[in-house]
């Protein structure tokens, strides 16, 4: 892999993992220190993640990794389900294989023995899995690419509710409905489900994320 590359993609993964937390502050020469490489290649690396919303560049002065309000994160999700929706109406009216059927089947019934046993972070990867298995088969790269920057900039804020979660079985009558509905190709159906399915969702990620700001300030 160039090292351009190694850095974008290096940087990325301890963003997104937590491990460079939002508000964390480091100049350039302390990135490529870091990841062990030069200069430019890690530049070009920040600038990309620039772009993409995680960063913020200021010259001299190195980079800050973003953090963003509830209000910004809530903007983002409206986006990002409207698309999510749009994926799930695409993979009904193109169909899927028994293949992907009984792979998207298999993910529903690991969900449904992660939400019985009250593994919530098991569940919650899962989940992610799910989504993006039916982003995959939506057929169009451009919305998949779009989904993909939306997802990770909404992927911190997940993190941090999953552990305030109630056990996530609603989610998971959903899913299955949404699934029924994909097979049988009821485009139709498919994107009425799959939009209350998100809007449902939605508000309860925000609700908790404003739950969880309370608890903070009160410490």
């Amino acid at each position: 892999m160039p090292a351009r590359e190694r850095a974008y993609h290096e940087l990325k993964f301890r963003i997104l993992e937590g491990r460079l937390p939002p508000g964390t502050t480091l100049l350039e020469t302390e990135v490529a220190s870091l990841l062990s490489l030069s200069r430019t290649p890690v530049r070009e690396a920040l600038i990309r993640l620039e772009e993409e919303g995680l960063v913020e560049v200021r010259p001299r002065h190195g980079i800050t990794v973003k953090s963003l309000s509830i209000d910004e994160i809530e903007q983002i999700y409206q986006v990002f389900s409207a698309l999510e929706v749009k994926a799930a109406q695409l993979t009904a009216r193109h169909g899927i294989s028994e293949a992907d059927h009984d792979r998207l089947d298999g993910i529903l019934t690991q969900m449904e023995r992660a939400s019985k046993r009250g593994d919530i972070e098991s569940w919650s990867e899962l989940d992610d899995e799910f989504h993006s298995e039916l982003v995959g088969l939506c057929g169009n790269p451009r919305l998949q690419a779009m989904l993909r920057q939306l997802w990770d900039l909404q992927y911190h804020a997940r993190r941090a509710i999953t552990k305030l979660r109630p056990l996530p079985v609603v989610s998971d009558r959903e899913h299955r409905a949404i699934l029924i509905a994909i097979a049988a190709g009821n485009e139709e159906e498919a994107t009425r489900l799959h939009q209350q399915h998100r809007n449902r969702a939605d508000k309860q990620l925000v609700s908790l994320l404003r739950q969880r700001a309370t608890l903070a300030a009160d410490r």
